[in-house]
C-alpha cells in the first residue's frame, strides 16, 4: 500500500514539476521570444540625444505588443540601459524578441541608413537633403560646408567643397557625426576617382576638381545622358582654344553659371542685361571654368566629361522642338541661325 502511495506521489511531483516547466518555457518564450512587433514589417525606431528612457518607451509604444514590451521594460528595471542609452536606428524585424530587441538598444547594435548624395544645386540644398536621413542638424551640415578652415582639412575651399560628394549611396550609421561624415565623404571621393578616372583627367590637362565643375555644367545643360559627351566636348573645346583672339582660352559663355550666379535657376531665357552680373562665376565675362562647381554632378556627367566625343564644334543651341537636346555648329554664323530658330520658338509658346 505504501509502495502503491509512493509512486502516486512520485507520478504528482513528477508531472506537477513538469507542468511547472512547461509553464517556465511558455512565459518566457512570450516574455521573451515571441515578436516584439506587431506589424509584419520592418519597423526603425530612432533614439537621439534628447532621448531618455520614458522616450524611448514611447517610441516603441506604437510598434510593441503588450507583454514583449511589457519584458522590455522587466530587462531594462534590472539593468543599466536607462543610465547609458544609445542613440541610433535600431530595426526590430518580424519574429524579433524583446530580448533581442532589447539587447540591440543596450548594446547600440543599429542599422544603417542607405544615404544618397542627391544631385542638388546648392550646399544649402545638400545639407538639408543629407539632414533628412541623419541625426546630424542641417544647419551643423551647412555651416561646416561654409567654413574655410573645415573645407581646408580635407583638401578643399568652400567653392569646391562640392566636388567631394559624389552622387551615389552609401550605407552610413544615422547617428554617425559630423567629422566621420566627411571623412567618409572624401574616402569614396578618393575611391571614386580610380587610377583609370584620374589618368583621363590627366590626359585632358584637368585636375578632378575641373572635371567636376565642368560636369556640373554639361548636367545643367542637359537631363539626357547620351547627349551630354558631346556638350562636355563642345565645352572643353572653348575651354582648351587659344588663338589671337582668345589668347587666355574662348569663354565658356554657359548660361547656367549666370543662372547661378544669379541664384535664379528658374530662368528660362537668359537676356543680356543679366550678363554683366560681376560674378568669378560669370563664364561670359571670365575665361576658363568659374571657381567651383554650380551643382553636384551626377556620376553619368562626370563620366561624360572624361568620356567626351571629341568634334570640332563650338557652339550650340537648344533646339526648337524642345526635345531637350541641342543643335551644334562649328561657326558663330550657324550658331546665329540656330538661336533664331529657338528664340522663335520660345516667342511662339511665349515663354519670357
Amino acid at each position: 500500500m505504501k509502495k502503491k502511495q509512493s509512486k502516486t506521489a512520485y507520478k504528482f511531483y513528477f508531472y506537477g514539476a513538469l507542468v511547472c516547466l512547461v509553464a517556465v518555457i511558455v512565459i518566457t518564450y512570450i516574455y521573451g521570444f515571441s515578436s516584439f512587433s506587431k506589424s509584419e514589417k520592418t519597423e526603425y525606431v530612432y533614439i537621439d540625444e534628447d532621448d531618455n528612457i520614458d522616450s524611448v518607451y514611447h517610441k516603441l509604444a506604437p510598434i510593441a505588443r503588450a507583454i514583449p514590451m511589457q519584458a522590455f521594460r522587466t530587462l531594462t528595471h534590472h539593468s543599466e540601459y536607462a543610465e547609458h542609452i544609445r542613440t541610433g536606428r535600431y530595426a526590430i524585424h518580424p519574429g524579433d524578441g524583446s530580448l533581442k530587441t532589447w539587447r540591440h538598444l543596450k548594446n547600440g547594435l543599429q542599422e544603417p541608413v542607405n544615404l544618397t548624395v542627391p544631385s542638388v544645386r546648392t550646399l544649402d540644398k545638400l545639407a538639408a537633403e543629407l539632414g533628412r536621413k541623419l541625426m546630424l542638424d542641417s544647419a551643423t551640415i551647412s555651416h561646416a560646408l561654409t567654413d574655410e578652415a573645415t573645407c581646408e582639412k580635407y583638401g578643399y575651399d568652400t567653392a569646391t567643397i562640392a566636388c567631394m560628394f559624389i552622387p551615389n549611396t552609401y550605407d552610413i550609421y544615422w547617428n554617425v557625426s559630423l567629422d566621420k561624415l566627411l571623412s567618409r565623404m572624401k574616402k569614396e571621393s578618393d575611391k571614386f576617382w580610380n587610377f583609370e578616372r584620374t589618368q583621363k583627367a590627366k590626359n585632358m590637362n584637368l585636375t578632378p576638381q575641373q572635371v567636376i565643375t565642368l560636369a556640373s555644367i554639361v548636367d545643367e545643360e542637359t537631363a539626357n545622358d547620351g547627349e551630354k559627351p558631346m556638350i562636355a566636348g563642345m565645352y572643353y573645346n572653348r575651354l582648351m582654344l587659344r588663338n589671337a583672339e582668345y589668347p587666355e582660352g574662348m569663354p565658356l559663355q554657359a548660361d547656367p553659371t549666370i543662372k547661378f550666379a544669379w541664384k535664379r535657376f528658374d530662368l528660362k531665357r537668359i537676356y543680356n542685361n543679366l550678363l554683366s552680373i560681376r560674378s568669378p562665376y560669370n563664364t561670359y565675362r571670365n575665361p576658363g571654368l568659374p571657381p567651383g562647381p554650380i551643382r553636384i554632378p551626377t556620376v553619368a556627367g562626370i563620366d561624360a566629361v572624361l568620356n567626351h566625343i571629341h568634334h570640332d564644334y563650338l557652339y550650340m543651341c537648344a533646339k526648337e522642338d524642345f526635345s531637350g537636346t541641342h543643335n551644334f555648329a562649328r561657326t558663330y554664323s550657324e550658331h546665329l541661325d540656330n538661336a533664331a530658330k529657338y528664340s522663335k520658338a520660345l516667342n511662339e509658346r511665349g515663354i519670357k
